[in-house]
């Protein structure tokens, strides 16, 4: 049995972000790798991220800005270990994609802005180190052998040996692109401690939707969101829907309300301040006793429909002037300017989150191979583990950090061939 042991391969699942990433990095050992997808042509979010332009990194990286369930030591362990400026060299040197700087977001795009370029040219450089990728393999489950290896069951009935498995079958993300869960559940099932699944980055609904007139508007917003002692808060683009609202700053504190309505606590309260003007900004623009009206002076600031919405809100007719705005109109406005309290009732789901929150606790794992504290031999990477970031490639940076980890872990635990 060890002899056979010594020549099987080291197995990756999933071909996304992560798994071609550790197929690249395995492959430096001395084993095969042979990269296992369920889909016909792997990689699917990386080809719709970005508006099909593939957002590959942030300009700059805070791990105070990603969420964990887990310790919060260990995931700055992580996302140190392959630091930002050497992975934009990683893609320009050994993928061939140069990245350019979109100024106005901090975000790293290719330069061709070809979504199709990034996950052609990591398969293709996977393949230049000799991976071996099937395509239309779909995971069923994996369970460890007596020596030291793993038995990897496929639909169909196959079951394959590899010396080492790495799971980077993502989470439950955008199911389109063939995201099911299937990883966890096995890593769940193998004893691995799964904390709370929840869709995260996701747009929030509103039921009946009150400001569905205002769909399409989309200003860039300041939201604030108490929680406890502490206010999280969000700049960015905002987008009014027919449900609801998304946009970057809207998905970013999109799980702070997922988790409150999941958990059945008092629904989490997100204020929206609609433009860069604070309370005593306003002040002193209302307060001007000119002939001008309030109307005018908040249309110089919102889009028309948002800030006639607004003032309707506060009770103020669009042609009241400034000299006749009572102090009690004017702070309410400012309060509705400034301060204003979201109304939402759910959100989209799976069905448009950007990523899964929740995942495979980060104390399951050793930090710096990312091998299962419970299984040797098992490696896991990417969306499955309990952590992720906000808009802007913060979750590619996780997918890239956690596979090359867990592919050069996997390399090194691998046995010698036999003979």
């Amino acid at each position: 049995m060890a002899q056979q042991h010594n020549q099987d391969p080291v197995i990756i699942v999933g071909a996304g972000a992560a798994g071609i990433m550790a197929a690249i990095f395995a492959a430096g050992g001395d084993r095969p790798v042979v990269l296992l997808e369920r889909t016909r042509d792997g990689g699917r979010k990386i080809l719709i991220s970005g508006g099909g332009r593939c957002n590959i990194l942030p300009s700059q990286m805070d791990p105070a800005q990603f969420v964990t369930d887990s310790s919060a030591a260990t995931l700055r362990n992580i996302l140190r270990s392959w630091p930002l400026a050497e992975q934009i060299r990683f893609f320009a040197d050994e993928v061939g994609i140069l990245l350019a700087l979109e100024p106005e977001t901090g975000k790293l795009f290719p330069v061709s802005n070809r979504a199709r370029d990034v996950r052609d040219r990591l398969l293709a450089l996977a393949v230049r180190h000799r991976v071996s990728v099937r395509f239309g393999a779909a995971l069923t489950g994996a369970a460890p052998r007596k020596d030291g290896g793993w038995l990897v069951q496929l639909e169909g009935g196959e079951t394959l040996a590899a010396s080492r498995l790495v799971l980077a079958t993502g989470g439950l993300s955008v199911p389109t692109t063939g995201s099911d869960g299937t990883g966890l559940d096995i890593a769940r099932g193998l004893g691995h401690v799964v904390h709370q699944l929840y869709p995260a980055l996701t747009p929030l609904t509103d039921q009946p939707p009150r400001y569905a007139a205002l769909a399409g508007i989309s200003p860039v917003v300041t939201l604030e969101a108490p929680v406890g002692r502490r206010r999280i808060t969000a700049r960015g683009g905002f987008l009014f829907t027919h449900r609801g609202y998304s946009g970057p700053a809207v998905l970013d504190l999109s799980h702070l309300a997922v988790r409150s309505r999941l958990e059945g606590s008092t629904p989490q309260v997100i204020y929206v301040r609609w433009t860069e003007l604070g309370p005593d900004d306003w002040e002193r623009r209302l307060t001007d006793r000119g002939p001008g009206t309030v109307a005018n002076v908040v249309r110089e600031h919102l889009p028309q429909r948002l800030a006639d919405t607004l003032l309707a809100e506060a009770g103020i007719d669009d042609r009241r002037t400034l000299s006749q705005l009572r102090r009690d109109e004017r702070r309410r406005l400012v309060d509705g300017l400034t301060r204003h309290p979201l109304p939402w009732t759910g959100d989209e789901g799976y069905r448009k989150a950007e990523v899964t929150g929740g995942g495979v606790a980060l104390g399951e794992i050793d930090p710096h191979t990312m091998e299962s504290r419970r299984h040797p031999g098992l490696f896991l990477c990417g969306e499955m583990l309990d952590a992720f970031g906000p808009i802007g490639g913060y979750n590619f940076l996780w997918a890239w950090v956690t596979g090359r980890a867990a592919g050069t872990g996997a390399a090194r635990r691998a046995p010698p061939l036999a003979g």
